[in-house]
């Protein structure tokens, strides 16, 4: 079975649908109509659905085939962002405020796409197909959630999930095997001191002072307690300190975020930062507490089902259409279901000089090259049948 003929049938129906979900995005957690169009879908192909009851957001289609076999999942994202679209398309986001600008729009298309393909040879098929369109990926709850949501994912044996990357050229499909991307882990300092008059210092204990050593010394975590083939980025992305020019600060906050592909180095990370964060306050009088917890954990792809998409890519793009991207410090919570299952994540280039589509994922300008929506839905379908084939 090969899409690579057949995937041209649906380009203007996945066009379409990707710029009808553009103009309608919901932020996290509040994609009830986005869910409502989603379904009205899948009942236009005659696809069988459940949508999630708990928040009426996400819903699971389910296509049995007509020969006996295992179930493989196929993942989309359909959230959007609270961000003001800036890019002049006749179809631009309608809801003010929220724009599809990390692609999830082309995601939903993609997923659609494929769903129309696997429809259309569904009694050559050898198992079931599950369709999962999954809310809240921008928040990283949206995997736990539908993980929790029926039995489809106690029943699959694998699951696919792609991401549109506007920094990638288009028409290429890149993804590899083991660590592909990072963890998120947040952290927050809280430093307590004394306030004092600023022509005064010697009366207070100075919380600001304090919170810039402190950034200082948290360098060295990275630079001289982790090992450098450990792939490890640390952020201080706020610092919050101080209530007068003329006042001593007495209190101070720092935020911020660690990225790592190994979950043993949260425990060696989080232990070095607290150290040196209650040691620096310590010396200079004051007190340090530290707030610690992962977000979401590493995204790991399977070798096997890595393969597999690599072997769908070439079938149906051409050897040259697959690369072997690198390690991605961005975060996905696709990762929670990796951690359960084997899948593979891979990554579809949008970047177009051309045709305008040249800005990053999350930008306000962000938009996609909408040719390679037709290839995308076609390896969506295409790494489903063959992981299947390969598993009976």
């Amino acid at each position: 079975m090969n899409f690579k003929e057949k995937m041209h049938e649906i380009t203007s129906y996945v066009i379409d649908i990707r710029r009808e979900f553009h103009q309608y995005p919901e932020l996290s957690m509040e994609e009830r109509e986005t869910t409502k169009r989603i379904a009205a879908k899948l009942e236009e192909l005659g696809i069988p659905y459940e949508i999630n009851e708990k928040n009426r957001t996400g819903l699971v289609g389910v296509i049995k085939g007509g020969n006996p076999g295992k179930a493989v999942a196929l993942r989309a994202d359909i959230d959007a962002l609270p961000v003001t679209e800036d890019t002049g398309l006749p179809f631009t986001s309608k809801n003010a405020g929220v724009m599809h600008a990390c692609g999830h729009d082309n995601h939903i298309a993609m997923l659609l796409g494929a769903a129309k393909l696997l429809r259309s040879v569904q009694e050559e098929i050898c198992g079931t197909v599950y369709l999962v369109f999954q809310p809240a990926e921008e928040i990283g709850t949206g995997a736990p959630y539908m993980m929790e949501f029926g039995d489809w994912f106690s029943k699959c044996g694998a699951i696919f999930g792609a991401h549109i990357w506007g920094t990638l050229p288009a028409g290429k499909v890149g993804t590899r095997t083991g660590e592909t991307m990072a963890a998120t882990e947040k952290f927050v300092i809280r430093i307590s001191g004394k306030q004092s008059h600023g022509s005064q210092p010697q009366l207070g204990i100075d919380a600001v002072y304090i919170a810039a050593a402190t950034v200082m010394n948290l360098q060295a975590v990275m630079s001289r307690q982790m090992s450098p083939f450990d792939s490890v980025v640390f952020t201080v992305g706020v610092i919050k300190a101080g209530d007068r020019w003329n006042i001593v600060g007495g209190e101070a906050v720092i935020e911020g975020t660690v990225r790592h592909f190994n979950n043993e180095l949260s425990r060696k990370i989080k232990a070095s930062m607290e150290r040196i964060a209650q040691h620096t306050a310590e010396a200079y009088g004051a007190t340090a507490s530290l707030t610690y917890e992962q977000l979401v954990p590493p995204t790991i792809n399977d070798a096997a089902c890595t393969e597999c998409v690599e072997k769908a890519v070439k079938e149906v793009l051409g050897e040259e259409a697959f690369f072997g991207c690198e390690k991605n410090m961005g975060s996905e919570d696709f990762a929670y279901y990796e951690q359960e299952k084997c899948g593979c994540y891979f990554f579809i280039g949008t970047y177009n000089e051309e045709k305008g589509t040249v800005y990053s994922n999350h930008s306000n300008h962000f938009t996609s090259d909408e040719d390679v929506l037709t290839g995308g839905a076609a390896v969506y379908a295409q790494a489903a049948v063959s992981w299947l084939e390969g598993n009976k």
